[in-house]
């Protein structure tokens, strides 16, 4: 009762000085269009001049309250749409995991547009797509992928590349890499499918360049690493020494090569031919002499005894490896060849028998049988022949065979 009797107070308070006021300050407002005005006290008009502006803001408002419905229409639609694409997805996504290309493709494609996540979309269609041999409509898939998402160059550049080699179109995915690998040249997945890519077009060069990276990147295990080199550096050996033959380029091979590999057998028996091939059989002893200190092959042994270089060394130097292996067939072998380039007929005879006892070989009755007939002991070499041919008889594999009974 109290707050009524104050307001009614100030009210009448704020009337009577406002009277005053008019009073005291009297005036008026004219407004003239054309031939036509309008007059009214100042009063009156500033009371008008009020009320229009009350009106026109509570019209805004209506206005503005008018709209929000709208635009939480338009919210709720877009948040249900993408919620159905989410779930559009997710079955994709399953369907794609468990083989059933068909429908994945129909909901990943469906479900794109409204999707957080278009990219993934068309990259997954598009490998369900290339799943039901549908390459064309999986190119297609890719090129959307690509103008969906902005900075997607890479990852759909990847996944071409994997489709492509997928469908052996090996130069197609290598020219793919390639240009990744210019713009992101130490992305593992770029170094993974080039490996594959440069396995597949026989590129051992590009292979050979590209493993120290792989290694960097811990992409490769240390067998495989090695396995790989090997190979990449036997074929190009042999790219480069088949006739005429580019013995430079077998020289730079060699001097590249990592140190783990330069006692690899079969590597140094194919640097051993381009050097005797290139007639730089000199540094083809020097080679195997080195190599059979540190890894000790009988390979190696027996292409040691056929070069042709300083005959009184090299005979030297395999009796001093006698000491150490005194039973040593092929050895024994090689000693009885350099004798024979030495002109020690009675010791080669001596290092061919004793590889004979050793170890019973065609080659060795062979090689027995050529000194006996030389020497012009027939009987001999006739027996040896005889066992030569019966040894290489024993290995050859068991096959029907004509016999009197069933000619």
């Amino acid at each position: 009762m109290r707050k009524f009797v104050l307001i009614v107070v100030f009210g009448l308070a704020v009337g009577a000085l406002f009277g005053q006021l008019m009073k005291s300050l009297p005036g008026y407002w004219l407004v003239r269009v054309g031939d036509t005005s309008f007059q009214t006290s100042f009063w009156f008009g500033l009371i008008l001049l009020l009320a229009a502006f009350l009106v026109l803001h509570f019209l805004l408002r209506l206005l503005t309250r008018l709209r929000r419905p709208v635009s939480r229409l338009k919210v709720w639609n877009s948040r249900t749409r993408n919620r159905n694409a989410m779930r559009r997805t997710v079955r994709g996504l399953v369907a794609l995991a468990e083989g059933r290309w068909k429908r994945a493709e129909k909901s990943l494609t469906k479900a794109a547009d409204d999707s957080s996540t278009p990219l993934v979309n068309y990259l997954s269609a598009a490998l369900a797509a290339h799943y039901q041999g549908r390459y064309e409509q999986a190119d297609s898939l890719l090129k959307r992928a690509h103008f969906s998402t902005e900075g997607a160059e890479t990852a759909v550049g990847l996944v071409q590349a994997q489709l492509m080699l997928d469908r052996q179109q090996f130069e197609e995915a290598l020219a793919t890499l390639t240009r990744l690998e210019k713009q992101l040249p130490e992305h593992p997945q770029v170094l993974k499918l080039l490996k594959q890519a440069y396995l597949s077009v026989n590129d051992w060069e590009g292979l050979r360049r590209l493993m120290p990276r792989l290694a960097r990147q811990q992409l490769v295990g240390d067998d495989e690493r090695r396995e790989l080199e090997q190979r990449a550096y036997r074929e190009l050996i042999l790219q480069a020494a088949r006739p005429p033959g580019d013995l430079e380029r077998v020289r730079n091979l060699w001097a590249d090569m990592p140190d783990h590999l330069r006692n690899e057998v079969e590597l140094v028996a194919l640097y051993t031919e381009a050097l005797v091939r290139g007639k730089e059989e000199g540094l083809a002893e020097r080679l195997l002499r080195q190599t059979l200190k540190e890894r000790w092959d009988n390979r190696l042994v027996l292409r040691y005894g056929l070069l042709n270089v300083d005959a009184g060394r090299q005979l030297a130097y395999a009796e001093k490896w006698l000491q150490e292996r005194p039973n040593d067939p092929d050895l024994l072998l090689t000693l009885g060849r350099l004798s024979l380039r030495n002109a020690y007929w009675g010791k080669a005879q001596e290092y061919f028998e004793a590889s004979q006892r050793q170890r019973p070989s065609g080659v060795v009755c062979a090689e027995l049988a050529r000194l006996f007939a030389n020497l012009g002991e027939h009987n001999k070499s006739q027996l040896y022949y005889r066992q030569s041919v019966e040894l290489l008889d024993r290995s050859l594999p068991a096959l029907p065979q004509p016999s009197d009974q069933n000619p």
